[in-house]
This record gives structure tokens, C-alpha cells and sequence, in this order.
């Protein structure tokens, strides 16, 4: 039952993106692994994020992620709460110190599978990371937390010079056709 709620999430992504193989690799972890949000399940786990955009879509907020040493998204572990959007939302908040941010609907903005190397005890795995969009206000105050070196807004046409990781990209073109 715990895992029905984010089917659902991944039914309407499959919809929206029927050409995105990604959702077909998600629906085959989810149902195979009943422990799919704990981080204990060593080979992978689900995990949420937020592509936070300004209210006129022009700059997207990134954290530069210690551990990776890549300017990113905020978001992680949902440590067993299988409420994907709950957890997005609570890692804006742990990474950036916002308070004050919309979430743009309890949809799926996007949806991706990537490696997360061998980190001192902790194996490498796969994060099975669900994404959504969120708006808010870039004149508020940010916060640097413990994971993160920084915490910064962008220009959207930035981001190809500023992170190496080809999902942001992706993420700045989907927010974009999502918004218009």
C-alpha cells in the first residue's frame, strides 16, 4: 500500500513522457523492492528532489553538493517516508533554508536513475531520484547546509557551463515547456 501513492505519480509520468524508458526501470524497482525508500536497501533506493525555478522562470537555484562535487538540485533520502513530494519539500527547506516556496503541482516534473559512487563504508548504489517544480522567490535568504558547499541562483542559460551533470540541463528545458 505504502507504495501505491508514488504508482499513481509514475501512471501520470508515463502518460505525460510515453517516450521515456526511465519510467518502465522505476515501475520494475518499485514493485520488486518493498523497502524501495530505505536507504538500507543497498543496491538502490528512491529518492526526491526540486528543480526551484524564480516566479519568471529566468534562474534555477542549485546547492554544490559536497560529496559529488557538482552543482545540483536540492533533494534526498526519503529514510522510509514513501510521501515523495512530503520529502522534496523537506530537503528545500534542510538545503537551501527557504520557507517560503510553491510547489507547482504534485506532478512529476522528471524522473532519473543515476549512480551514486562508493562513498567511505557505503557502497555504490543507484538513486531512483523523482523530481518536481517548484517556484520561489529569489530575494530570500539562503542557507548552506552541512551536505553542501554553496547554494546559488543561475541564469537558466548558465547551466550548461556550470554543472556537469546532463540531467540539470534536462530539468531547465522540461521546467520551461512546463511553464509556458
Amino acid at each position: 500500500m505504502h507504495r501505491q501513492p508514488l504508482k499513481i505519480l509514475l501512471n501520470n509520468y508515463r502518460r505525460d513522457h510515453p517516450k521515456e524508458d526511465v519510467t518502465e526501470h522505476f515501475f520494475r524497482f518499485v514493485d520488486t523492492h518493498t523497502d524501495c525508500f530505505n536507504r538500507s536497501l543497498e543496491q538502490g533506493h528512491v529518492t526526491a528532489s526540486a528543480w526551484i525555478v524564480d516566479k519568471d522562470a529566468k534562474s534555477a537555484l542549485l546547492v554544490h553538493h559536497k560529496k559529488l562535487g557538482l552543482w545540483l538540485q536540492p533533494g534526498g533520502h526519503c529514510d522510509g517516508d514513501p510521501d515523495v513530494v512530503r520529502v522534496a519539500k523537506k530537503e528545500v527547506q534542510e538545503e537551501t533554508g527557504l520557507d517560503d516556496f510553491e510547489i507547482v503541482a504534485d506532478r512529476i516534473l522528471d524522473l532519473d536513475i543515476h549512480k551514486i559512487p562508493i562513498w567511505k563504508q557505503t557502497p555504490a548504489h543507484y538513486h531512483y531520484d523523482v523530481r518536481f517544480l517548484i517556484y520561489a522567490d529569489s530575494q530570500q535568504t539562503l542557507t548552506v547546509s552541512h551536505e553542501s558547499n554553496d547554494v546559488r541562483w543561475f541564469d537558466l542559460d548558465e547551466l550548461p557551463a556550470v554543472s556537469a551533470d546532463i540531467s540539470v540541463v534536462r530539468l531547465a528545458k522540461k521546467s520551461l515547456k512546463t511553464i509556458a
